[in-house]
């Protein structure tokens, strides 16, 4: 397909889009637009995208297709500017935010006008960011949430889908709300827990010290995403306030529930509350992406000796398996460290796991 791709916003998931468009489609001209002078020069630089602008506005008036891949309120802003412009009568407008009902209305001046805006959610991600950690193959087997109103045409949803193939996702229709909803349960609301939890260890810790030096291993872990970005965040939380209220509400009670069941000393209902959750999680997709990001994380069984580290990765490195992030989990009950390895995708993880066996003795496992 020929025609003028705008990616606006020039960061993991911008560019990673840029790059699947150009590998679905060879005569399609990608053109890049960043409030960053150094993040338009490394996308052109890396070949993300075949031309940078230094203006929005221009290069949206000769776009086919406007990706706006930046936080949901830069989003509301260049909705606002793109009402005001003179678009070409068939240009498709998306973006990738994580909320769609408050963006959704932003853009009713432009729906009204025939302008074809349909929200998009591409849900995967990675612990990396920036232009320099794009990758084509993102959102493969990802769900890509697209949320089209009565005011799109099913021949414009047919056009983005295609114009989007190059990412090999799962595109699911939704409404702007049930897509709220549901990224509410499985995304937003998590990484309320999640900070609750390390601001819950902070104040403990004002008491002893001990507690974030033990808090380094599994506690890290069910709290990682508590690092994400604060700005994103709040942003994320304002557009999607009602939702995160019911859920407040509903997981308040929830606690109630089991706090009873403990007060009681209810040994066969705190099993249940415990079995039921324990086969719902272990029944949920394995290999498909989701809200958050996925962990492909092994786990190595290493004794404690000099050079342990380097014999590992020595292996993965003949076998040129890439490794994300390693680190050794100083909380442990027996004499064997264990070593955490971290991958790109599954399969890097599962290469690496028959590698690691098939030279050492050391147990790997997967959790």
């Amino acid at each position: 397909m020929r025609g003028n791709i705008l990616i606006a916003g020039l960061g993991l998931i911008g560019g990673s889009i840029a790059l699947a468009i150009k590998r679905a489609h060879e005569d399609a001209t990608v053109i890049g637009y960043d409030v960053s002078n150094e993040s338009l020069r490394l996308a052109r630089s890396l070949g993300v995208i075949d031309e940078a602008v230094p203006s929005f506005a221009h290069a949206a008036r000769e776009a086919d297709v406007i990706v706006l891949a930046v936080p949901v309120v830069q989003t509301e802003q260049l909705l606002r500017e793109l009402a005001h412009l003179p678009l070409r009568s068939h240009v498709i407008i998306t973006d990738v935010g994580s909320t769609k009902e408050r963006i959704v209305e932003q853009a009713l001046p432009l729906l009204e006008k025939g302008v074809a805006f349909i929200g998009g959610h591409p849900m995967a991600g990675s612990h990396k960011s920036g232009v320099a950690a794009a990758r084509a193959h993102l959102f493969e087997n990802a769900f890509y949430i697209l949320t089209p109103t009565e005011h799109v045409k099913e021949e414009d949803v047919i056009r983005l889908k295609q114009w989007l193939k190059g990412t090999k996702a799962h595109f699911v229709t939704l409404t702007p709300r049930e897509h709220d909803r549901i990224a509410g349960v499985i995304s937003h609301f998590p990484h309320i827990i999640a900070a609750s939890l390390v601001h819950q260890a902070q104040q403990y810790e004002r008491e002893d010290e001990l507690v974030s030096r033990l808090a380094a291993g599994g506690f890290r872990d069910i709290t990682r995403i508590a690092s994400s970005n604060p700005e994103m965040w709040r942003d994320i939380f304002i557009h999607n306030k009602e939702e995160l209220l019911q859920l407040f509400d509903r997981w308040i009670e929830e606690m109630k529930k089991i706090r009873t069941y403990v007060a009681d000393g209810d040994s066969e209902r705190i099993y249940h509350y415990f079995h039921e959750a324990k086969q719902f999680r272990d029944g949920l997709p394995v290999r498909t992406k989701g809200a958050i990001p996925s962990f492909y994380d092994l786990y190595v069984d290493v004794p404690d000796y000099p050079g342990v580290i380097s014999e590992i990765t020595g292996y993965l490195a003949k076998e040129r398996i890439s490794i994300t992030n390693i680190r050794i989990i100083e909380t442990r009950e027996d004499i064997y460290g264990v070593l955490r390895l971290s991958f790109q995708t599954e399969d890097d993880r599962q290469r690496a796991k028959r590698c690691i066996e098939a030279n050492t003795n050391y147990e790997t496992y997967v959790v």
